[in-house]
């Protein structure tokens, strides 16, 4: 639109003689992209009830509840930022309050000013010092893959693994040993 550089090459034109003088260089592509945005933001003010989704960075200073859905994308919260939600991004970014499990494709950061209170599921995770979190790290790559490949919906039931051919596995206390365990075991 403007160019800094040429202020002193404008001072007579008026604004809207400004924007219509061509300042593209002769031997410049005929068709220019837009300058893209950093990324869009979600002010302080705002609250956001439900699922979101897109296909740009997204900066979260305000509120936000239900799911967030960036697979390709970053994922910012700011220090203002109150999220009680599931997220899918590529990258994360934690600097304020987050409620709810983190899948990152790519990584998830849990800066100082963070308060996490969730699990996280990505191949590289850092929390700096100061950080408060609350939660299990998944760092295996085939779980992000599982997690961020085919997303359930609540209340469908996750299919048998192959591995277990005898149906659902009883629950086992920490510090408990399951029967099975001990069958080749001597006694």
């Amino acid at each position: 639109m403007f160019d800094i550089g040429k202020k002193g090459a404008d001072k007579g034109q008026d604004a809207g003689s400004r924007e219509s003088a061509s300042h593209v260089p002769a031997d410049a592509p005929a068709v220019r992209r837009a300058p893209s945005r950093e990324a869009a933001v979600i002010g302080p003010s705002i609250h956001i009830d439900g699922d979101l989704r897109g296909e740009e960075d997204l900066i979260i200073e305000g509120e936000v509840n239900g799911t967030v859905m960036l697979r390709n994308n970053s994922l910012t919260i700011g220090p203002q930022g109150k999220v009680s939600a599931d997220v899918y991004a590529h990258s994360i970014y934690v600097e304020g309050y987050m409620e709810g499990d983190l899948y990152g494709s790519e990584r998830v950061c849990i800066r100082k000013s963070a308060q996490v209170r969730g699990n996280i599921t990505s191949p590289r995770v850092s929390l700096d010092d100061g950080a408060r979190f609350k939660g299990t790290i998944e760092m295996d790559p085939q779980a992000v893959e599982a997690a961020l490949g085919k997303r359930r919906s609540a209340g469908q039931p996750v299919p048998p693994s192959s591995n277990d051919a005898k149906g659902p596995a009883t629950p086992v206390k920490p510090g408990e040993v399951k029967p099975e365990a001990l069958s080749g075991v001597k006694r």
